[in-house]
């Protein structure tokens, strides 16, 4: 698929602007979708070159300012680079979240499963039986097996859970862990 991914620095204008500096933002825009986020400096416009997004000059302020708009760029290119690497659907908002490091907490269904288990350890005795533990470690083995099997991971975004996984876990379950008991996967 074909993405279309560019950043903007600008001058944004205030609805009460008079003169003096004007706050930098960067607009980010993938496949049309666009998301605006302040650059945290300012600039005067007369030495701001729209075109190029960055201040004109060569005094040591505009210099040190084009640097930080520099290390700005390539840390959201950066931040592109590892959604890309993540296998992430690229998006303006999330190009964002990644950046700013308010990114949703990814949950992984083999770290669920795990945590699950402690508790239920706890639980043993308060309506819970040992065999009962002995049983959900054995699925949380064959899961573990499965997601490492079918995508060469130890654990994979619960995000990513579809029919076709669970369709396939059972699949797996039948063939390759010759499960034969009556498996009762609900949706």
């Amino acid at each position: 698929m074909k993405m279309n991914f560019s950043l903007l620095f600008y001058l944004k204008k205030q609805k009460i602007y008079e003169s003096g500096p004007k706050p930098i933002y960067m607009r980010i825009t993938v496949n049309g979708k666009r998301v605006e986020v302040s650059a945290g400096r300012d600039c005067e416009p007369s030495v701001w070159n729209s075109h190029a997004g960055r201040g004109i000059g060569s005094k040591s302020e505009i210099r040190a300012l084009n640097s930080y708009l520099d290390t700005l760029q390539g840390k959201i290119f950066n931040a592109h680079q590892q959604l890309l690497a993540a296998g992430e659907e690229v998006t303006a908002d999330r190009l964002r979240d990644q950046f700013t490091g308010r990114s949703e907490k990814t949950n992984f269904i083999v770290e669920l499963f795990s945590e699950h288990n402690e508790r239920m350890k706890t639980l043993i005795g308060n309506g819970f039986e040992a065999n009962t533990l002995k049983s959900y470690r054995s699925s949380f083995k064959h899961l573990s097996a499965f997601v490492l099997y079918q995508f060469g991971k130890s654990d994979i975004d619960i995000k990513k859970l579809s029919h076709a996984f669970i369709v396939n876990y059972e699949f797996y379950l039948k063939t390759v862990c010759k499960c034969s008991g009556y498996l009762r996967l609900n949706m």
